[in-house]
């Protein structure tokens, strides 16, 4: 695709931008979140008021531990580690990777995925063997406090998502390279979000140190996940219009406040407000550079697809611990 064409497919995704509000009320997720429909608090809230509100004794606070946020990311990792497995391999964690406190519940939906291109297959087996690695580090430094694999649904919940998006009523992110990437597309920039949100609340330094190497690593898991889209885009525009349904469909999930960002039209998140000269978004960050943070109560949102009404989206069952 010549630049001029590129130029014009990133302008028909600012002009969407415009009419964002508009897409979300009709999905009905931004009144889903903004109004604390689903199992969670008010997006707008910290943190700690969240959980108080959600967990603590009448006027009492809920005191988030280092365990609870540990076992918070391993949630979301075993999520992860079950989309790229199956889509890379085809198989699931092994049972002595996905056993724990609270209960075990099964992967529905995954299966190996139609990749051909080497360089996918290759993204696409390296970001499965790093994401189980992180399962099994998150275990380790848990130990007997570490919760179980909750159930996780990878087949239908992306159905639920399209549809919700205005993709579609369906869609096989197994089926071909570019499905495979959307897919991934749905929660890389979200696992990134998710740890710099959390990173306040840890209080041992060790764990903090770790958690800070593993969002860099989501971090360029992300990065390449949307510039394989972007290389594709030169060939098929429509790439970019379905990443930014995606990217607001995460938006309207995690509440009212305008942060996400799609693949092209880069941004000061101020807005929206498209900055000079740029045609491709690699990085999505606020107006200081700094990717941006979600709260626990966002990042669940999203990935219960803003709550019972979407059968809890990736979660059906709910995350396992005691932030869910």
């Amino acid at each position: 695709m010549s630049l001029s064409n590129l130029t014009n497919a990133v302008r028909t995704v600012t002009d969407a931008r415009t009419n964002r509000r508009q897409f979300l009320t009709r999905t009905g997720m931004l009144g889903a979140a903004a109004a604390g429909v689903s199992m969670l608090s008010g997006g707008a809230q910290t943190a700690e008021a969240a959980l108080t509100a959600r967990f603590g004794p009448k006027g009492k606070t809920f005191t988030v531990t280092d365990n609870d946020i540990l076992n918070f990311a391993l949630n979301l990792e075993y999520l992860e580690a079950e989309y790229y497995l199956n889509a890379a391999y085809g198989y699931n964690l092994t049972a002595s990777e996905t056993s724990g406190v609270g209960t075990l519940g099964g992967v529905s939906g995954g299966r190996k995925a139609n990749l051909v291109d080497p360089v996918v297959i290759g993204i696409a087996q390296q970001l499965a063997k790093q994401e189980e690695t992180h399962v099994n580090f998150l275990r380790a430094a848990l130990g007997k406090n570490a919760v179980a694999r909750p159930a996780i649904d990878i087949g239908t919940a992306f159905n639920t998502a399209a549809a919700a998006a205005g993709i579609g009523p369906a869609f096989d992110p197994y089926a071909s390279d570019a499905n495979f990437l959307l897919g991934a597309f749905v929660f890389e920039d979200v696992g990134v979000t998710a740890y710099h949100g959390a990173a306040p609340y840890i209080r041992n330094t060790t764990y903090l140190s770790a958690a800070a190497g593993i969002l860099g690593v989501e971090a360029y898991h992300a990065g390449a996940i949307r510039a394989l889209l972007l290389d594709r885009a030169q060939s098929a525009a429509s790439l970019i219009t379905l990443a930014q349904k995606i990217s607001d469909l995460r938006d309207g999930a995690d509440g009212p406040a305008d942060l996400d960002q799609g693949i092209a039209g880069d941004t000061d998140n101020a807005g929206g407000t498209p900055l000079a000269g740029t045609n491709v978004n690699i990085a999505p960050v606020d107006g200081s550079g700094i990717a941006f943070a979600r709260t626990f109560d966002q990042v669940l949102n999203i990935v219960y697809l803003g709550g019972a009404s979407a059968g809890f989206g990736f979660f059906p069952s709910l995350l396992n611990g005691r932030i869910k």
